[in-house]
């Protein structure tokens, strides 16, 4: 069986919300270096577009909450480039936010942005991807927090778990032409969000990941690229989940560490150094 090179995207034309910075630009990155065209979106243009060696993203601003501008994002590809054969829904993140007293309008905000966006944006790829011969794939950038919570993220949690069932949904309803997967992410090491796992900027929590270090945005990029090329054929509805393990239970953490054991669980190198999944890119 002759699949040529299953990373070569020459030709194609992409789509990564929220590409601009963190995860996204990674996520963009990796698609021009594969040969994709990129079309990278956020509410206001960055000083410098991601880019592999001379070959850049292109950039339109847009607020993927609203339908309209999710529809003109679509819209755009297939003017710059012709097509649209791959959309990566990663836009989202929320601060943390007490439930007993959080404001609706919050819990609103997340939602969309979390939710409702890629909702959207994938409702306008679908009309594009459904009329080419090729069709298309669709990836979904989720989060542990759709199947563990943790204390401050109901909203987002939320949100992340109907992006799951979102993605099920849409497999079924859209196939054979386009393709529709998730990707669980775990603890992610981006500069913008390093302070959120204390002074040590996260080496400590680095230690309840069974591979010892938090993921590189690199690693979810890497995910994107396998699920939305030929090797991914047959993959649809799928949740791959790029956490390095997920988390060691905290008893057996406890168990091990012993009453008074103040040891940091983690190696303290660079690598260690990150942030919990989804911060606002």
């Amino acid at each position: 069986m002759d699949i040529g090179n299953p990373i070569d995207f020459t030709g194609r034309a992409v789509i990564v919300t929220g590409g601009t910075k963190g995860i996204g630009a990674a996520i963009a990155e990796a698609f021009l270096a594969a040969g994709a065209e990129v079309l990278v979106c956020g509410r206001g243009e960055p000083p410098e577009l991601p880019g592999s060696g001379a070959h850049r993203a292109h950039f339109r601003s847009a607020d993927v909450r609203d339908p309209a501008a999710a529809a003109g994002l679509a819209d755009e590809a297939v003017q710059r480039f012709g097509r649209l054969d791959v959309l990566v829904n990663n836009a989202g993140g929320s601060p943390d936010a007490d439930a007993a007293t959080v404001s609706p309008r919050f819990v609103e905000k997340i939602v969309a942005l979390n939710l409702l966006a890629p909702f959207y944006v994938s409702q306008a790829a679908n009309r594009i991807m459904q009329g080419q011969r090729d069709g298309g794939s669709i990836v979904n950038i989720g989060s542990v927090s759709a199947h563990t919570p943790q204390p401050g993220t109901a909203a987002y949690t939320a949100a992340k778990a109907g992006l799951l069932g979102l993605t099920r949904a849409l497999a079924l309803e859209w196939a054979p032409k386009v393709r529709v997967n998730h990707i669980t992410t775990g603890l992610v090491r981006t500069p913008s969000a390093a302070s959120v796992y204390g002074e040590d900027g996260g080496a400590a929590v680095a230690g309840v990941v069974p591979m010892r270090r938090m993921a590189a945005p690199a690693d979810v990029a890497r995910a994107c690229l396998y699920l939305a090329g030929d090797l991914a054929g047959y993959v649809n509805g799928a949740d791959l989940a790029v956490h390095g393990g997920g988390e060691v239970p905290a008893r057996f953490l406890a168990a091990k560490r012993g009453p008074g054991d103040g040891g940091d669980g983690g190696d303290g190198g660079d690598e260690a150094r990150g942030s919990r999944p989804q911060e606002p890119r």
